[in-house]
């Protein structure tokens, strides 16, 4: 999974071949195609391992309280711009989410991988709200739903475009304290 992640970032979906994965990885072309029966296949196992990997790192989140542990969840998501391989890594992402019209695995892939975010978000807010930090007006669903849409869209239009995600960053710092968070809940930025 880690030759084929670092194929992918270095050469994008569509130029990827099997004999790049293989080059940066200690087995053969035929080696990967015994056990891949195509770069699709082998794809979607990378798809698998991010997901799983993803929902490891955000079940994990820094922060003492709900809303600080949102607020490290959006920083894990958009994370800092100034590494390159992060930047290949979302090109690549991008591309493969470009197929999910028209890849059926891909799209349920994807999907799940939304859902993950969606349910952590919700879990999140629902336990700010359990324990008065957030809002009870406001619904955990939708606002999940709505950052994970603005986090997206965020990623995407670094990629097409590359805007800076700082200030989607800092906007949803503000969304979280102006909106969602009660005021009587001690301010927590991002650092």
């Amino acid at each position: 999974m880690d030759a084929t992640y670092a194929a992918l970032c270095k050469h994008g979906y569509a130029s990827l071949r099997m004999q790049d994965i293989a080059d940066e990885s200690s087995k053969s072309k035929a080696a990967l195609h015994y056990h891949y029966e195509s770069k699709q296949d082998l794809l979607y196992s990378l798809l698998d391992y991010l997901t799983a990997s993803f929902a490891e790192r955000i079940e994990t989140l820094e922060g003492e309280t709900p809303i600080e542990q949102l607020l490290s969840l959006i920083e894990t998501y958009l994370g800092p711009e100034e590494e390159d391989s992060r930047l290949e890594f979302r090109t690549a992402l991008l591309e493969i989410k470009a197929q999910g019209p028209y890849d059926e695995r891909f799209r349920t892939e994807l999907a799940a991988f939304d859902r993950l975010l969606h349910d952590r978000f919700r879990s999140l807010l629902e336990a700010g709200q359990d324990r008065g930090l957030v809002r009870e007006g406001i619904d955990p669903d939708e606002t999940a739903d709505f950052l994970v849409t603005v986090l997206n869209g965020a990623q995407a239009r670094h990629v097409a475009v590359d805007h800076s995600t700082d200030r989607t960053r800092a906007a949803l710092e503000s969304y979280v304290h102006d909106h969602l968070q009660t005021t009587t809940a001690p301010e927590v930025g991002l650092e």
